[in-house]
């Protein structure tokens, strides 16, 4: 049975890796004899057991077109081996997801598979109401293929609710195509980079270009990444539902964000918004056509952004640093998604081989390679790496991000109350303050009085 530990120890584990480490840091190995053996154990999971009676399962996911396109080759191929199971999926983009599930887990009646946020196990399933305990079904699913500090980020009420498909964390990318444009030939790796870039692109490119885009909530997440930068204090600490930062400290990160809306390095939300609605930057004309330069995004989005360019701006599409904005390293990663299987469902046994399947086995893994992200399965990694399905610009964005951040993350971060898009604290906040709704002390007052509540 795995056991849950504190998300310091877990994100401690997981935090300073490099490059070399990177295997390691996903539950890897880099010998070839123990990768085999792992590889075995994780086949071997799913054959002896399952029903050979007709079963009808069904699965829930997000995402864009190739990852649908992923998970479908990966379930026609797991129905080609267990003929008897037929699996059903239904799966969209992100936009109204979390809303659509929250209403099936309230209800029970969400799918027998599903594709979740590391974060809904609070949201939806605190008191181990919404998942099965994976426990239960370790005949059928390797859990040997994950280290115990990624279990144990998603061990909640005691319960084993999910296992985790990959990490993440926030970092830089750059369209060096505009840059060189603008004569600016690296990427930018400190705070006067950016300010410098800011004034550059203004003189020589035009008002309409800008070498960042942060949208609402990406600068909650950036001005987090200052703050921890420059106090070397974590965000949160969920074991004594404490915030560990002041309203006045937090009003400093927001004169930080607001300093580079007024350095031009970042399109003010009004502008943005008028000229796009609530479409995601990489949807914008200003993205595809290199008029915002950079992003700051979770590392499983690379191809997401490279693939929006347009031919002149895609090869320009480069990983950048992270940014050093004080004697701390700031910034925190996470569990980016996981895989569980919902209570209701009527077949554990047959849904646990799918995620195996999919997660642990040759032949489902080297197809998902890592369209949900840097595999953490060892197996699984492995698999994927063996079969040329490991996107570079996504292992070089996970590898510099883990190498980079130690801040453990809080589960409450992410709640619904504080990330909703339409009536999140974090959107009321930075959007209230891009429309002078607030002064940089109101909007601080507003954000700390929010996340205490959260917290609480």
């Amino acid at each position: 049975m795995s056991k849950a530990i504190s998300r310091r120890d877990f994100m401690k584990v997981t935090g300073a890796v490099g490059a070399a480490g990177l295997l390691a840091a996903c539950g890897g190995s880099s010998n070839s004899t123990a990768a085999s053996t792992a590889s075995s154990a994780a086949e071997a999971a799913s054959v002896a057991g399952l029903s050979s009676d007709p079963v009808t399962l069904t699965m829930s996911w997000w995402g864009g077109e190739s990852r649908h396109n992923a998970y479908q080759d990966a379930i026609k191929a797991f129905s080609a081996e267990h003929s008897n199971i037929t699996v059903n999926p239904t799966f969209a983009a992100w936009s109204g997801w979390e809303d659509t599930m929250s209403t099936k887990f309230a209800g029970g009646v969400a799918e027998d598979v599903c594709q979740i946020n590391w974060n809904w196990l609070y949201n939806y399933s605190g008191n181990g109401q919404t998942f099965l305990d994976l426990n239960s079904v370790t005949d059928y699913l390797d859990m040997s293929q994950w280290d115990d500090a990624k279990l144990g980020a998603c061990n909640v009420a005691n319960a084993q609710q999910c296992v985790p498909i990959s990490m993440t964390g926030r970092i830089f990318y750059w369209n060096m195509t505009t840059f060189n444009k603008a004569g600016i030939t690296e990427v930018p790796k400190s705070l006067d980079d950016l300010m410098a870039a800011g004034k550059t692109f203004q003189e020589k490119l035009g008002d309409d270009y800008y070498p960042l885009h942060l949208g609402a909530y990406d600068r909650m997440i950036l001005m987090v990444f200052y703050l921890e930068s420059k106090y070397g204090k974590d965000w949160a600490d969920p074991t004594t539902s404490t915030l560990n930062y002041t309203a006045d400290e937090i009003a400093e990160g927001i004169d930080f964000i607001k300093s580079l809306v007024d350095g031009h390095v970042i399109m003010s939300l009004p502008t943005y918004y008028g000229s796009n609605g609530d479409n995601a930057a990489h949807q914008s004309t200003e993205w595809i056509t290199g008029k915002l330069a950079g992003c700051f995004e979770w590392d499983s989005s690379a191809t997401k952004y490279q693939d929006a360019l347009d031919e002149e701006n895609k090869p320009g599409f480069t990983v950048g640093e992270e940014i050093k904005f004080g004697d701390y390293n700031g910034g925190f990663s996470k569990v980016s998604m996981g895989m569980a299987i919902t209570k209701s469902c009527q077949h554990p046994v047959e849904a646990a081989a799918l995620i195996n399947f999919i997660l642990n086995e040759k032949e489902g893994a080297s197809i998902m390679g890592t369209q949900c992200g840097m595999v953490c399965s060892k197996a699984g990694q492995e698999y994927a790496k063996e079969a040329g399905a490991v996107n570079d610009l996504i292992l070089e964005a996970n590898t510099k991000v883990m190498a980079f951040v130690d801040q453990p993350f809080d589960p409450c971060y992410e709640s619904t109350s504080l990330k909703d898009e339409t009536n999140g604290v974090y959107s009321d906040v930075f959007e209230g303050f891009s429309y002078d709704q607030y002064d940089s002390a109101e909007a601080a007052q507003t954000l700390y009085d929010g996340i205490c509540e959260a917290l609480a």
